[in-house]
């Protein structure tokens, strides 16, 4: 048996076809939009999975530290090249050697002790302004003496600083100048200094 037309209860009377009409569009409409929905959450709960598969199944590390510089061996290669010496400089063990080249007439070793770094540098034939000009412009602003030998202390303001360099130390070895510098203090500089003493007093016996 048919059935007949809706009754509206609110109404009280059977629905026209336009209610009809306007109530099963309404009933579409609806349906579409709680499928949407939950076809996003659908997605975005995938999206989810895949993000934590790639975060918990693929392999993470950190990168390996750079091999440490073989000072030794640079010197050696760097000196028979140029046909002068260069310094091996002697330093504590927990003093990691970062890089050791020549770059044009100078020699440079930098460390990476404890706090901060140091760079020994080896101006080859260097004019008496060398250390000035590497420390970019810098005089010295007193003396210091280590192991016997004397160096030219500067110690640069904070507001004045570039490439971070707060002290540095510098001295003459035979026809060289020898410069020790970077963002330490005077302890770390004196113990770098130290490491090369034997080898400055050399250069500077040789040349007489």
């Amino acid at each position: 048996m048919a059935s007949g037309p809706r009754i509206v209860a609110e109404l009280g009377r059977p629905e026209t076809p336009a209610e009809t009409a306007d109530r099963k569009a309404a009933a579409s409409r609806a349906y579409r939009q709680s499928k949407t929905f939950r076809n996003l959450v659908a997605a975005l709960l995938a999206i989810m999975a895949v993000v934590a598969v790639v975060y918990f199944g693929v392999p993470r590390g950190s990168l390996p530290d750079p091999e440490e510089a073989d000072v030794a061996a640079a010197a050696q290669s760097a000196s028979a090249a140029i046909g002068h010496p260069l310094l091996v400089p002697v330093v504590p063990e927990n003093w990691r050697a970062n890089s050791a080249r020549l770059e044009g007439s100078m020699w440079r070793v930098v460390y990476a002790p404890p706090s901060g770094y140091v760079r020994v540098a080896q101006g080859v034939d260097a004019d008496a302004g060398w250390a000035t000009k590497v420390l970019g412009g810098f005089a010295p602003s007193g003396s210091v003496t280590i192991d016997g030998i004397a160096w030219d202390e500067y110690t640069i303001p904070a507001a004045a600083r570039t490439d971070t360099v707060s002290y540095a130390i510098s001295t003459t070895a035979g026809s060289d100048t020898v410069l020790i510098y970077g963002a330490t203090d005077a302890a770390t500089a004196a113990v770098a200094a130290s490491g090369v003493t034997d080898q400055i007093l050399t250069m500077r016996e040789e040349k007489r």
